[in-house]
């Protein structure tokens, strides 16, 4: 790990698509609530290999989940909840499961760390100091006000691109992110499941998940990269939980993009052409954007 720094930063919390829960049968899924809370959002829980997987997806504004990784003896949380009711039920979860938070990871979303010390992957922290971050951050408090988390004020330790720590007993193997989105990590926990900004799930996508043909481009890179890791499954800070099926089909459907965008003259026709190909595939409302986005890049 590289050396530790200290900042006072917003919550991050990448604005996402809201998409449909995709087919997943790789692992253990059970679903889990917090007793005497009122429910936000809902656990999955994923038996892996030497590890318990625990997802909750917050169903907040932005469809962001956060993550605890379960060892033998300890927890890592990664990307804790932004919302306050999110980080209530969260936190309450991890009490629940009678075990130490031994490391917190905050790879792309910053939530409710508070003053404790968190993990980032290299460059993350200068960037969140810069100013298309901070405009983010501002805009989420001028939009959300009190229902979100205070700013965290702990120290952050970063990881090195291609390295491995062991955290909780358990792998963490940090790749680089796709070039388009902010410098953070894929990551590889123990042998079974893959973390990126954008789960793979099976479901168009929309313009914030590439916004031109180089974003198309760095989609790919990066599919490709976590396939080759041998991972069943795939989740993201925004997104339903995926398994490599998933991952291969949307590597079908970006190269489809690229087909489309090259034979459609507009956006209209490959908004059109796009749906025709897939029809019934969740996420179709941001088919749109993503095609204007596209050819506005002439």
């Amino acid at each position: 790990m590289k050396k530790t720094v200290v900042f006072t930063l917003g919550v991050l919390a990448i604005a996402g698509c809201t998409q449909q829960k995709a087919d997943n049968h790789e692992g253990e899924v059970a679903q889990e609530t917090v007793a005497d809370t009122v429910a936000a959002g809902h656990f999955e829980v994923r038996d892996l290999n030497g590890y318990k997987l625990h997802i909750y997806l917050t169903e907040d504004q932005m469809g962001d989940a956060s993550f605890i990784i379960e060892g033998e003896d300890s927890l890592v949380t990664l990307e804790q909840p932004l919302f306050k009711v999110n980080a209530t039920e969260f936190d309450g979860y991890v009490a629940k499961l009678d075990k130490p938070v031994a490391h917190r990871i905050a790879d792309f979303h910053l939530g409710n760390t508070g003053a404790e010390k968190i993990i980032m992957p290299e460059g993350m922290p200068e960037v969140v100091k810069g100013p298309e971050y901070s405009g983010m951050m501002n805009h989420f408090a001028e939009e959300y006000g009190d229902a979100i988390e205070p700013l965290p004020t702990g120290e952050t330790e970063e990881v090195a691109f291609g390295s491995t720590v062991v955290l909780a007993g358990v792998p963490f193997t940090f790749y680089k992110g796709a070039s388009n989105d902010f410098p953070g990590a894929d990551i590889l926990i123990g042998k079974d499941a893959v973390y990126s900004h954008w789960a793979p799930e099976k479901s168009h996508i929309n313009s914030l998940y590439a916004a031109n043909m180089a974003g198309i481009d760095a989609r790919l890179a990066e599919l490709e990269q976590i396939l080759l890791t041998g991972a069943t499954v795939f989740v993201g800070g925004h997104g339903q939980p995926a398994n490599a099926a998933d991952v291969q089909f949307r590597i079908s459907y970006l190269n489809k993009i690229k087909e489309l965008r090259g034979s459609q003259p507009d956006a209209t026709s490959f908004t059109e052409a796009l749906v025709e190909a897939y029809p019934e595939l969740p996420g179709e409302d941001g088919v749109k954007s993503l095609a204007e986005s596209l050819y506005a890049q002439n």
